[in-house]
């Protein structure tokens, strides 16, 4: 692929974005990721045609594509990172309304934390985090890349989602695993590579930068449950 300047770039993303069936993937992405088969589904769309316009996102630089962690012979598409920068979808303006949010990844010693944590720090609306085999503690790599942030993470505090999970909560699963595995399936999935496979500091700061990203475009659309009020 030819590389592209700024304008050209945006123009690309521009004329991307110029038919209602791109336009709505792009809307059904904006908060968490799908696999082809779900996107197809929610949109009403053939998989023929489906494949068509998102080869044309990819061109444009608009999506990206992961491999499940979970399972690999699942692909999971995803908004690439910056690419909607300058654009304003529909979907920005689109609140969901919940109690609290609750990030959920696998041992809830990562991914979910740091999620968590940037959360409260981000919104009014309460946050938790919970895993679905929670491990005996927060990650160390973890508690660091937080705290070059200006965030606390404790090294104690695992849990696990069926302890914390109840009704009017938004459940955005964190890695591809805890979303595989719950059932029913949580609400949104960030689909996240495991800083802990790699175990360096590098890979936790990707991960914390992606997951702030995400993080920053979910609490634009995140209000308080009616009738409900958010801690002072």
């Amino acid at each position: 692929m030819v590389e592209m300047n700024g304008i050209e770039r945006r123009a690309a993303v521009h004329a991307a974005l110029g038919e209602r069936v791109r336009l709505a993937i792009v809307d059904h992405l904006l908060l968490g990721d799908a696999t082809p088969g779900e996107l197809g589904a929610a949109l009403g769309v053939p998989s023929n045609l489906l494949a068509h316009h998102l080869r044309v996102l990819a061109e444009a630089g608009v999506i990206d594509r992961t491999r499940s962690e979970a399972d690999r012979r699942r692909t999971y598409v995803r908004l690439a990172p910056g690419a909607l920068d300058a654009l304003a979808p529909a979907a920005w303006v689109r609140a969901v309304a919940a109690s609290r949010v609750v990030f959920v990844c696998t041992r809830n010693s990562a991914r979910s934390q740091l999620a968590a944590a940037l959360w409260t720090r981000r919104s009014p609306v309460p946050a938790a985090s919970a895993g679905t085999h929670p491990g005996p503690r927060v990650h160390r790599r973890a508690i660091a890349v937080a705290h070059r942030h200006g965030l606390v993470l404790h090294g104690h505090g695992t849990r696990h989602v069926h302890d914390v999970v109840g009704a009017g909560d938004l459940v955005v699963a964190v890695c591809d695993n805890a979303y595989e595995e719950l059932d029913p399936k949580p609400r949104l999935h960030w689909s996240v590579p495991d800083p802990i496979g790699a175990g360096t500091g590098a890979a936790f700061e990707s991960a914390f930068t992606e997951i702030a990203s995400r993080v920053d475009r979910l609490t634009a659309a995140v209000r308080p449950r009616d009738g409900e009020t958010v801690p002072e």
